[in-house]
């Protein structure tokens, strides 16, 4: 899958400028310009592999000369010592965009590595990992791709494409079943999602028929008497998505995925990720 766009160019020119690519003094006084090199990516730890599309165009940006030779494609599943892929070009275009290139890869490869371990953690057939908005600033699509080569699903993009009702919103919102009753009558095809920590809540939102009910910061127990409430209150014209959230971990996911829930969403999969470790190889050409 492609990702390079506008967006993403920017934040690569962005990254280049950041590092002063263009100003690398080590390389310039101390590597021949006429120099060529020949590198090897290769994969110091097991996980999933994102993030090749901005690595190619780093190098190409710096120059066109570079060329790289892909070994594995994004979303591939790596192990210790694969090579993930070749470049060779202009030894100062290599060594200068080293990090940068890195710093995109390494990060994207975290998240669909983290990913894909929720994943693995509720594989029941049912049960979707989705990600969050807790997201670094300007990377938002990096990482939503990401969990997409981890396996997991999309949230939200922004502010503009659903409707979530969180608890500040119920705070500040006088009788919210009116309030979404109102809006779908101007926006029939934009689902409509409440955040719900208690049964009261609960029951707001199947008042409201809203499209999917959040059951966030509850424990096992709660979580399991609010569920029973929904799918008893389920009909065959109206049954929405159960969406579990708030601090989840591969363990508690395992355990809230064997109440047959939807969706998941988990924070950490974008905002706290490993980045994974790989080496740049550089050998003379």
């Amino acid at each position: 899958m492609k990702i390079i766009n506008g967006i993403t160019e920017a934040l690569i020119n962005i990254a280049l400028e950041e590092d002063g690519v263009f100003s690398d003094i080590t390389t310039k006084e101390f590597v021949p310009k006429c120099k060529y090199a020949r590198a090897a990516l290769i994969a110091n730890n097991s996980g999933i592999l994102c993030g090749t599309d901005l690595f190619v165009k780093v190098f190409k940006t710096i120059d066109k000369r570079c060329k790289v030779s892909l070994k594995m494609k994004d979303c591939s599943k790596l192990k210790r010592g694969d090579k993930i892929l070749e470049i060779t070009g202009p030894a100062r275009a290599i060594l200068s965009g080293e990090r940068t290139a890195l710093n995109f890869l390494q990060h994207m490869s975290g998240i669909a590595t983290i990913t894909n371990q929720f994943v693995q953690s509720v594989s029941n057939g049912k049960t979707k990992i989705y990600d969050t908005r807790k997201t670094i600033p300007g990377y938002r699509r990096l990482a939503k791709y990401a969990v997409n080569c981890g396996g997991g699903t999309n949230h939200r993009m922004g502010l503009y494409d659903m409707v979530l009702i969180k608890d500040n919103h119920l705070k500040l919102t006088k009788d919210i079943i009116a309030k979404i009753a109102e809006f779908r009558k101007r926006y029939k095809d934009i689902p409509v999602e409440v955040e719900c920590e208690n049964t009261k809540e609960v029951n707001w939102a199947l008042a409201a028929k809203a499209d999917i009910i959040m059951l966030d910061n509850t424990s096992l127990k709660n979580t399991k008497q609010m569920i029973d409430i929904i799918r008893k209150s389920s009909t065959k014209q109206y049954k929405p998505e159960i969406e579990i959230s708030g601090g989840i971990t591969p363990k508690t996911a395992k355990e809230f995925s064997k109440l047959d829930v939807d969706r998941i969403s988990v924070g950490m999969i974008t905002h706290s990720s490993q980045a994974l470790d790989t080496t740049l190889e550089v050998t003379i050409k």
